[in-house]
């Protein structure tokens, strides 16, 4: 179903897009969320938004498909463990608290979230053998 396909790999590209630039504009949002024990919480946020915005450009192209594929599932992993802390510890954006259902709703729409990006950016029949 190559039109799904594409339609998939660009509504995720401007997920990813629009979810990367966020990291830069609120930057304060995401470092709150950061585990205590990870170094430069603030430093990790602009790259976490560096890495969603250069994954979501490259599954555009056919070229870097792949490679962003791989680089987006492995981040959708990494930044994991902020959002169990985030539910745990509670969020607020622009001083007000995320409720906590939201916060905890995240934890299952990550793996629904890898799903996404590996049915729509890199098919099953595309792995190498």
């Amino acid at each position: 179903m190559p039109f799904g396909n594409n339609v998939s790999r660009v509504l995720l590209a401007m997920f990813f897009i629009v979810a990367g630039v966020n990291h830069f504009i609120s930057p304060a949002s995401y470092v709150q969320i950061m585990p205590p024990l990870l170094p430069r919480p603030e430093a990790l946020v602009y790259v976490s938004g560096a890495a969603e915005i250069a994954g979501g450009v490259g599954i555009l192209l056919a070229r870097t498909r792949k490679l962003a594929t791989l680089g987006l599932i492995a981040l959708l992993l990494a930044v994991l463990p902020a959002n169990i802390y985030g539910a745990v510890h509670g969020m607020e954006i622009s001083g007000r608290q995320i409720p906590a259902w939201i916060l905890w709703l995240r934890l299952p729409v990550q793996p629904l979230l890898i799903w996404w990006v590996y049915n729509a950016c890199w098919k099953p029949r595309e792995l190498p053998r």
